[in-house]
């Protein structure tokens, strides 16, 4: 499951899981809606990790603290912090080496 996570929420939800991976985007853009699906269904089959949807469009102040330039930017999480971060759509298999990584 894929939860969406606001300005308000993303602390806490990045503090409340060991590993979290942020997707940041915007309804407007293309890559993102390739990504989604990818994540959706990663979602499914990583129990060990939470997945969040930040809309930038949206939420202006967490893409401004993470220094976000270019979406889909994917912000990866391990125990709070920030150990990781892509940009751009990324296939199952490159999005699954990341998440083996993250969660190690």
């Amino acid at each position: 499951m894929v939860v969406e996570v606001t300005d308000e929420t993303f602390d806490s939800f990045v503090a409340s899981n060991k590993h979290a991976v942020i997707d940041c985007w915007a309804v407007w853009c293309g890559p993102c809606r390739i990504l989604s699906p990818v994540i959706e269904e990663l979602s499914q089959e990583r129990e060990k990790v939470a997945f969040g949807k930040l809309n930038v469009d949206q939420n202006r102040a967490t893409p401004m603290k993470y220094g976000i330039m270019s979406i889909p930017t994917l912000l990866y999480f391990k125990d709070g912090q920030l150990v990781d971060k892509t940009i751009g759509a990324l296939s199952k298999s490159a999005l699954g080496d990341r998440l083996d990584k993250l969660t190690v």
